[in-house]
């Protein structure tokens, strides 16, 4: 008895001086979270749910493409609305190498308390525990899941312009999910954390389907942020920012579209992202375009006015500088009306001059054609004058001046 009571007293000793150290090391080195990846989620729609096998009792591999590198990541997982419970027995990671092929060396479990199966209740997240897994900047990485039991309302980004592989039964060990099932959209996923240096921070760009990068091409990581990231990526001085897309396609500010508001969803998908330095709003031109008549205009403009004010404040009080972008030319498409023109032109202004964000990003001006102003350029749209394409997403992406985002 004294010797198990003797032993128990040296491991528990041993195990202190373990983390005594570890915290040492880790404060030494002044490292952090900080989000390398991130996606904002919704509701997904009956059209964009998965299609056959479905999700429970099967794997799913989804490919996302981080920001920053780093050697120990956490992932964040949303059932946030799930009408049901939801599980994932097993779940694992790898360095992906296209086409759902995984490079099977890489392979680490994820665990959640040290349990290899989690269930996240209804309306709610779950954070894994941290793993060391070493990645370089703007990596591919497979999230492989096997699910059991999967609510019929499902969370989700539909605008993943990524394919995701659906396989039969527990495929999570799998190098190659050849007969598997392909569809481009990302389910339950949320984020991902990395331990960087005291140094590295993110940026946000909240948006709709322009940030969402629709018109930008499947599998390229071209939006007008991946762009962005790879520029400071590639520039020694901003190497060690991190970009978290937060775009949702056909999103509103002031009410729910498609996805919560932005002024709804601003704390889940700014305020509480880890190591936020820097936001870009890009966002109202979904708010204009399904105005009626003038007067409702001419409110959205008021209100659009305030939500930005208020978006500005909870930043500024979280110490995250805001940089407004002007809303993009919609002239010849399905939401022009010389009124909703109207009101945009006023809401830019504000943008512009009113001295309320720490910059200004004049996506307006550098997207517009020069002999028709209210139109997008010719060559940068898809055609439907109202996103831009792989070309247009590459100019917004390089026009952004990258000293907005040294430390």
């Amino acid at each position: 008895m004294k010797k198990f009571v003797c032993n128990a007293f040296f491991i528990t000793i041993l195990i202190v001086i373990i983390i005594v150290s570890t915290s040492s090391i880790f404060k030494s080195e002044n490292k952090k979270w900080v989000t390398t990846w991130g996606t904002a989620t919704q509701l997904v729609e009956p059209h964009n749910m998965p299609p056959e096998p479905g999700l429970s009792g099967n794997t799913l591999r989804q490919i996302v493409r981080v920001s920053i590198g780093g050697n120990i990541i956490r992932l964040k997982f949303s059932n946030e609305f799930g009408d049901e419970k939801l599980e994932m027995n097993s779940v694992k990671i790898a360095i992906s190498k296209g086409n759902g092929i995984i490079d099977k060396k890489t392979i680490k479990e994820i665990k959640f308390d040290g349990k290899k199966s989690v269930v996240v209740e209804a309306g709610k997240y779950i954070i894994s525990d941290p793993v060391k897994f070493s990645f370089a900047p703007r990596t591919d990485i497979a999230i492989t899941i096997y699910f059991g039991h999967v609510p019929v309302k499902l969370t989700g980004h539909p605008g993943s312009r990524t394919t995701s592989y659906i396989a039969k039964g527990n495929k999570v060990n799998d190098e190659n999910f050849i007969k598997s099932v392909k569809i481009d959209r990302w389910y339950i996923i949320n984020s991902i954390d990395v331990i960087a240096s005291e140094k590295s921070f993110a940026l946000v760009t909240l948006g709709n389907s322009i940030t969402d990068g629709r018109g930008s091409g499947t599998n390229k990581q071209n939006r007008w942020p991946d762009i962005l990231s790879e520029r400071l990526l590639n520039n020694i001085t901003t190497q060690h920012v991190a970009v978290i897309n937060m775009g949702i396609g056909g999103n509103c500010v002031l009410r729910n579209c498609l996805g919560p508001a932005a002024i709804d969803r601003f704390e889940r998908d700014v305020l509480q992202q880890s190591g936020v330095k820097w936001l870009i709003i890009l966002e109202g031109v979904n708010d204009i375009g399904q105005t009626q008549d003038s007067i409702e205009a001419n409110k959205v403009v008021n209100d659009l006015i305030e939500a930005y004010k208020l978006m500005i404040k909870k930043s500024h009080e979280n110490n995250i500088k805001v940089y407004g972008a002007t809303i993009l030319p919609f002239g010849n498409s399905h939401y022009y009306k010389n009124f909703r023109e109207i009101a945009r032109q006023k809401v830019n202004d504000w943008i512009r001059n009113s001295n309320e964000f720490d910059a200004v990003i004049d996506f307006d001006k550098i997207m517009q054609n020069p002999e028709n102003p209210i139109e997008l350029l010719p060559d940068l749209h898809t055609g439907d004058y109202l996103h831009p394409n792989e070309k247009g997403y590459k100019v917004m992406g390089e026009a952004i001046d990258l000293k907005l985002f040294e430390n």
